[in-house]
């Protein structure tokens, strides 16, 4: 199984912080690729949707802070106590969700879309 979150990279680009940065990636030919290389290989690609707040979602509990802005990078949780990387708890949190949408073969509440592609 394969998880990505559906970004919009148009939307992304206009972010100054993160336009060039965005740009240089060809995230959207990676993504092509990727599910092209899934169907070949007999995997499935689980798009989870770009609202699911995959970065300010505790994967230890379950809590979802209000706002976590792009500066910060380590957080805290006030529920529990973990400790987070941005981008290891999101990546922790859209393979749970990829797991769950696997499982239930339907969307999982908290994303408004979820899309797969599983050629098994």
């Amino acid at each position: 199984m394969i998880c990505v979150e559906s970004l919009k990279v148009k939307n992304m680009i206009r972010n100054p912080t993160l336009s060039k940065a965005i740009a240089d990636a060809g995230w959207g030919e990676f993504v092509r690729q990727l599910a092209y290389k899934a169907e070949w290989g007999g995997r499935s690609l689980v798009a989870i949707d770009q609202w699911f707040p995959s970065s300010k979602r505790c994967s230890g509990c379950g809590h979802t802070l209000s706002s976590l802005p792009l500066t910060v990078r380590k957080w805290n949780c006030p529920e529990c106590g973990a400790n987070h990387d941005r981008d290891h708890n999101a990546a922790t949190n859209i393979k749970a969700a990829g797991l769950a949408v696997l499982a239930l073969g339907e969307n999982v509440s908290g994303m408004a879309s979820v899309s797969m592609s599983c050629s098994r």
